[in-house]
């Protein structure tokens, strides 16, 4: 029997660092997917509160937030009483974050896949 050998000289730091930006850059690219689809569902009179949205990563703690920055946000998103335009709603946000959820996974995963 045979054996072919090689060595390979891999740091655990390096890898590490390496998936951890890749990490980074997926979940980037997930949180602008999930604030691209709120923007389609967010209530739209002058699109104030559209056009407020915004997505930021930090991406050392790999943790997302979107927010919409309007004194009105909180109430459309909360208050499902109001009418909205067809396929305008409340839960604009809550609802895109948790039915987006498996792409966003599969963006970072790619993303980790990619640089390994």
């Amino acid at each position: 029997m045979s054996r072919e050998g090689f060595k390979a000289k891999l740091s655990s730091t390096k890898l590490t660092a390496k998936a951890h930006q890749a990490a980074a850059r997926g979940l980037r690219m997930g949180v602008e997917h999930v604030l691209q689809v709120s923007r389609t569902q967010v209530p739209l009179e002058e699109a104030t509160l559209e056009r407020s949205g915004a997505a930021s990563v930090d991406d050392k703690q790999l943790r997302a937030t979107i927010s919409y920055e309007t004194p009105y946000a909180v109430v459309q998103h909360e208050n499902l009483t109001y009418k909205h335009a067809p396929g305008r709603k409340a839960k604009y946000l809550e609802d895109p974050a948790r039915d987006e959820a498996q792409i966003v996974q599969r963006l970072i995963a790619a993303q980790i896949r990619r640089a390994l």
